[in-house]
């Protein structure tokens, strides 16, 4: 796909996808939709990114869908391609779900204003990072709409339901410290600072980790947080286990630990992931 809303870049085995509306503040559009999604697929078919870092261009992230089109935005979006009650499908959650699916790990770098999509896409990527610049605010309810990109799923699982509903209840826009306090990032960092210490977690998990132990990790992490009993966690980790146990990565994760040098992983995740990866059940839209 030719991007015209985003930038890839990969130095050092680290993707870095750029919103890139600058102008408009990286608004987020249906075009922006599919090109984000495009990148995540591009990401998980080249096994040369470890990792995926995403930040905008400018000063903000991401200030939210485009509402150039004024009070006929949303519904232009939702009813322009001729879309009914039933078959209408959210861009923002179509990201989020593409996002969720990812083997790369994916780290936000949040450089500024991110509201509306512009932080509910975070939430399924790993771990954010955020500029002492970045406001962030669920403001759907001040718009008339309400909570999408999965986010009624997401943000409860990453903050608890207490703060979730104080923020989308209210609408309000808030700093990164408040963020940080309440789990919804990481790391607040200087403006200036703020990419190199992304990339540096990137090259953390490049540099010194099994690809496919992480793509692991990752779904393991994700899909337990709907789990209802640790049981279910116990089962496929033992199955991960006993599969990874055998593998070049297991052997050669040992070896050089005893021999006190890096370690030269080689599993691939774009073939190399066990035979019941995927073990959730494909979800599909009706």
């Amino acid at each position: 796909m030719q991007y015209e809303t985003i930038r890839c870049d990969i130095e050092e085995r680290i993707l870095t996808i750029t919103l890139h509306r600058p102008e408009e503040l990286n608004a987020f559009t249906p075009r922006m939709g599919k090109e984000l999604v495009a990148a995540f697929d591009q990401a998980d078919a080249d096994d040369e990114v470890r990792a995926v870092i995403v930040t905008g261009a400018g000063r903000a992230f991401c200030a939210g869908a485009d509402l150039s089109e004024g009070t006929g935005t949303f519904y232009s979006q939702v009813s322009g391609g001729g879309d009914t009650l039933e078959t209408h499908r959210d861009g923002g959650g179509m990201v989020a779900l593409r996002i969720f699916e990812s083997k790369k790990p994916v780290i936000a770098a949040i450089n500024g204003s991110a509201v509306g999509v512009g932080i509910t896409m975070t939430l399924p990527m790993d771990i954010r990072l955020a500029s002492t610049n970045a406001r962030m605010g669920f403001v759907f309810a001040r718009r008339g709409i309400v909570l999408e990109a999965c986010s009624s799923w997401f943000l409860p699982r990453v903050v608890g339901i207490g703060k979730a509903a104080e923020w989308v209840y209210s609408g309000r826009v808030f700093a990164a410290d408040e963020a940080l306090q309440a789990g919804l990032i990481s790391r607040v960092v200087a403006p200036e600072g703020l990419l190199e210490a992304a990339r540096a977690l990137g090259r953390e998990i490049a540099d010194h980790t099994s690809a496919v132990s992480v793509a692991l990790s990752r779904q393991l992490l994700w899909r337990m947080l709907g789990a209802d009993h640790p049981m279910e966690a116990h089962k496929i980790e033992s199955k991960c286990i006993f599969w990874m146990a055998k593998s070049a990565d297991a052997y050669e994760g040992v070896m050089s630990f005893l021999e006190k040098r890096p370690a030269r992983f080689t599993l691939k995740p774009s073939c190399d992931l066990p035979p019941f990866y995927p073990w959730w059940p494909e979800r599909r839209f009706p």
